[in-house]
């Protein structure tokens, strides 16, 4: 395998969309907050050396969390964007990785990630040697709207993908793609889309329906199925 695999959990929102008194990621699902669930997906992969958590400036919850004193845990004070925090979490692996080393980048939104999904995503990616995001074909018809709300076309879902978590790519090539599109003041809503802009390759590794991100506050109860369901099976 070309090279070590880092993680990077992005964790500095404050997810106005759920509604909540905390912010969603402290919010418990099955025992645990939303950011164990998550954490712990990536430390239970013996591949990934550490994880690089950034956190809000003002977060009062974290503490109260014993995986954060987690040997392979570091943190990081975060962004007001995803991708600031991102950056953050990059610049402290700079200090201990190698250009070339792997790092992904996973939501601390999305608690119920299979193991097996990690798994294929690094081996996908360190044999190929290019970068890659776990991704969910589209099954649904899709239409593109107008700005008038009615239909303008129907899109052919075989080529139309659905972006999740983790997006690996190497340290030094995901740094200068983020840094270029703040230069260029370019939007983006995840890795993929600035390695995209800056011209790098980004492959698709299948992953599961199961790897939802929770955003809204009907997305608790099907992540808390998920994750006693994954629970039950591991005892089995």
């Amino acid at each position: 395998m070309s090279g070590d695999c880092w993680a990077v959990l992005p964790a500095a929102g404050i997810g106005s969309r759920m509604g909540s008194e905390r912010p969603k990621q402290y919010i418990e699902v099955a025992g645990a907050t939303i950011f164990e669930h998550s954490l712990r997906a990536l430390l239970n992969s013996p591949q990934i050396t550490a994880v690089v958590v950034a956190l809000h400036s003002q977060d009062s919850h974290a503490a109260e969390l014993a995986i954060l004193s987690d040997s392979r845990v570091q943190t990081v004070l975060g962004g007001a964007q995803r991708s600031d925090s991102v950056r953050a979490g990059l610049q402290v692996l700079v200090t201990q990785a190698a250009p070339d080393d792997w790092v992904l980048v996973h939501d601390a939104a999305r608690p119920c990630i299979p193991q097996q999904d990690i798994d294929r995503l690094i081996t996908r990616v360190t044999g190929s040697g290019t970068g890659g995001i776990l991704a969910e074909p589209v099954v649904d018809t899709v239409k593109q709207a107008g700005a008038n709300g009615l239909v303008e076309a129907t899109l052919d879902r075989c080529t139309l993908w659905r972006a999740q978590t983790p997006q690996m790519f190497r340290l030094a090539e995901l740094q200068n793609a983020l840094d270029q599109a703040v230069r260029q003041g370019w939007e983006i809503t995840d890795e993929a889309s600035a390695m995209e802009m800056a011209g790098y390759p980004v492959q698709l590794v299948t992953g599961s329906s199961r790897n939802l991100k929770v955003t809204m506050p009907a997305d608790l109860e099907l992540a808390a199925w998920y994750l006693q369901a994954g629970s039950v099976a591991n005892r089995g």
